[in-house]
């Protein structure tokens, strides 16, 4: 329990420190603020032409509920600008294992937010990508290095530079690098960069085809509220829908959140479709379509006709494609509602990366069809045989003494020291709902926290 005074400094603290602070003078702008120099910008390269974009990019947020979200005046001024999806759900908690699903079709039976990586033969949609020449990259804002794969990084606190270095990156926030298959190629693994890089990549009309952002851990709200995360998105992404090297009328760009707060509701989070590309017919309309973040995959395998990964990204039930894109591919989503199907629960399903009901990795369904209607990408060395079917029972690791194989970094991969001399693989890490405090923020579930205990005192 907190005391009266302590309860009053903490939400002061909040109150004074969690100002949103530009990490530089604009988007385009190379900052200081990032560790790492931009290497200079990606090559340009053929665009492969979609049959509703020629371009689609995911930007992140952190663990909010639809309801706040939808209480918020930047997010709402954009949804004016395009489509509010109000039956996009995410898929479990915490954070890791949705935005690993979000890219391979599976989150496999992960329950937290540990170091580990998926072996080389789990196919991911970077393979899909590059099956069909289509570019990619992930941008990470705070990442120190093209290719870095450590846990987390801390770097000077720009917010507040009088408090000691900030864990700005974690590795959970960017899915494709946890992929063996990706990060064991060094031209894949470049293809993690940041923000500088970003800067670089649009001012010399490289941007690639397919994208995913992930602001920091302040400016994707973990670690601050949705407000603080509207400023950004003022800062950031309101200037960039006029610039044409970044949002073209061929651009998809969808807002999406990793999960929401409340672990005792269904797991919905208010996901927007903007960007060029949507019509100008549905622009400030909402659609009522249930979907998950398996339809990040199945709607760009509908728009370029690619492969599927025969997993969760052909699951019909979980991966509708978005509507507008499959009116213009002829797909047929499935009718079903989000009061129909919970996807917050945490830890119950088995797999190779659940300690407690561990069942090892297996092939993908290699007989389904997915939205694009191509065959199922199998990755080099994957016994096609040894499926789901034949998989013997879940077992329990930990009432063994025993851990999950895939725990802790893959051999050979690259370690840094942070900036203030600490171990560049890190120990953050967070349980769902865990109260965390670094330096001067406060997360919000500690401040909600917080005014209660403060509300109780003075009742």
């Amino acid at each position: 329990m907190y005391a009266l005074p302590d309860i009053l400094f903490l939400s002061a603290v909040l109150a004074v420190r969690a100002q949103f602070v530009p990490p530089s003078e604009g988007p385009l702008v190379a900052s200081t603020n990032y560790v790492g120099a931009s290497n200079g910008s990606l090559s340009k390269t053929q665009v492969v032409t979609g049959k509703a974009f020629n371009r689609f990019i995911t930007i992140w947020f952190e663990n909010t509920d639809l309801s706040t979200a939808n209480s918020t005046t930047t997010f709402d001024d954009l949804a004016n600008q395009g489509i509010r999806l109000d039956q996009y759900c995410s898929l479990t908690h915490p954070s890791q294992p949705n935005y690993v699903a979000s890219v391979g079709g599976d989150f496999f039976g992960m329950w937290d937010d540990s170091l580990c990586h998926i072996p080389p033969n789990i196919s991911t949609v970077v393979d899909l990508l590059e099956e069909k020449n289509i570019s990619w990259a992930s941008y990470q804002e705070n990442i120190p290095f093209d290719g870095y794969e450590g846990l987390s990084f801390s770097s000077k606190n720009y917010v507040n530079t009088s408090e000691p270095d900030f864990v700005f990156y974690v590795r959970r926030h960017n899915p494709t690098i946890i992929y063996d298959s990706v990060a064991s190629e060094p031209s894949r693994l470049s293809r993690h960069r940041n923000f500088n890089d970003f800067a670089a990549d649009v001012n010399a009309s490289a941007l690639p085809q397919w994208v995913i952002v992930t602001p920091n851990m302040l400016n994707d709200g973990r670690n601050t509220s949705i407000d603080y995360s509207a400023q950004w998105l003022e800062y950031w992404l309101v200037p960039l829908l006029n610039d044409t090297n970044f949002n073209d009328n061929s651009t998809l760009i969808v807002l999406t959140f990793d999960e929401n707060e409340s672990d005792n509701e269904n797991n919905c989070v208010l996901t927007l479709l903007l960007g060029g590309a949507v019509p100008q017919s549905l622009r400030g309309t909402t659609d009522l379509t249930y979907y998950t973040h398996y339809s990040l995959l199945s709607t760009i395998e509908a728009n370029w006709g690619l492969g599927s990964l025969g997993r969760g990204d052909t699951n019909k039930t979980l991966s509708n494609v978005f509507s507008f894109v499959a009116e213009a591919t002829g797909y047929t989503n499935v009718n079903v509602s989000s009061n129909d199907i919970l996807t917050n629960a945490t830890g119950t399903i088995p797999g190779p990366l659940n300690p407690v009901l561990y069942v090892p990795f297996t092939a993908p369904n290699t007989a389904a069809v997915g939205a694009g209607g191509g065959p199922v990408f199998i990755g080099p060395g994957m016994d096609t045989s040894f499926t789901v079917a034949v998989a013997p029972s879940p077992v329990n690791l930990t009432a063994q003494n025993k851990t999950v194989p895939w725990l802790g970094p893959r051999n050979g991969s690259n370690a840094v020291t942070n900036s203030n001399g600490t171990s560049g693989s890190g120990t953050e890490k967070s349980g769902n709902g865990a109260i965390k405090m670094r330096g001067d923020i406060v997360h919000a579930a500690a401040f909600g926290a917080i005014l209660s205990s403060v509300a109780a005192v003075l009742a």
